[in-house]
């Protein structure tokens, strides 16, 4: 079975200020969405990663990329972002197979920490159910907002996704093209919008998104402790 990762690295990352989008500041020794690569790529060597980059930004990456040891340069195809992430991920979608056997995994270049054995079991839910996303249980306490205020809603009826959302690549392709230029806030929105339903795989609460700088220290003590 042929599988393939798009990674989403396209944004600028403006809330950590400097020159670098967050996707490439350093964490640990080495670029910020190079973990996810790392993941991907230890989970399965034949995996074919693609990232999706702004196109100002790709010397910038390459600079960076080529500067790592040489046994840390993991291969990989870019591509070239688009003004939102839905436009982003339909770009890295471009070229590749259609072939009913492909999955293809949509990962956030913000979530480093994504393990080998979740990025297994988003594969194998794929397989079994043509889409599938994972899912964490909510723990804060929810309300619902409505004119004049807000309600309390019950935290059971809820998850909340991650990625990466992997899905049968036919079907993730033929979604997309279904809703051209729509906008949604992830692929299972996408998959939905097309009239099918994703299944749930376990996510984990370890896999966050590296969104403020102080998220960046959260990371790297778990990067440091080996946890994912």
């Amino acid at each position: 079975m042929e599988k393939y990762v798009i990674i989403v690295a396209g944004g600028e990352g403006t809330r950590m200020g400097g020159d670098l989008p967050k996707q490439f500041h350093d964490l640990n020794g080495r670029p910020m969405l190079w973990w996810s690569m790392s993941a991907f790529h230890d989970e399965d060597a034949s995996t074919k990663i693609r990232l999706v980059l702004n196109r100002d930004r790709v010397g910038q990456w390459m600079s960076i990329y080529n500067s790592l040891p040489e046994t840390d340069r993991i291969p990989h195809e870019v591509s070239y972002g688009g003004g939102t992430r839905t436009a982003s991920v339909r770009n890295g979608l471009e070229g590749l197979p259609s072939g009913t056997n492909a999955l293809v995994a949509v990962h956030d270049a913000a979530r480093p920490l994504v393990s080998v054995e979740m990025i297994s079991r988003g594969w194998e839910a794929a397989a079994r159910h043509g889409g599938a996303v994972p899912a964490v249980a909510v723990t804060d306490s929810l309300r619902r907002i409505v004119e004049g205020g807000s309600v309390s809603v019950d935290r059971n009826d809820y998850v909340a996704v991650q990625t990466p959302q992997v899905f049968q690549l036919g079907r993730l392709r033929a979604a997309y093209d279904q809703n051209p230029d729509a906008v949604f806030s992830d692929d299972a929105a996408v998959y939905e919008a097309a009239g099918m339903s994703p299944a749930l795989f376990e996510g984990s609460h370890l896999n966050m998104k590296v969104t403020r700088p102080g998220d960046f220290e959260i990371a790297s003590l778990f990067l440091r402790k080996g946890v994912k």
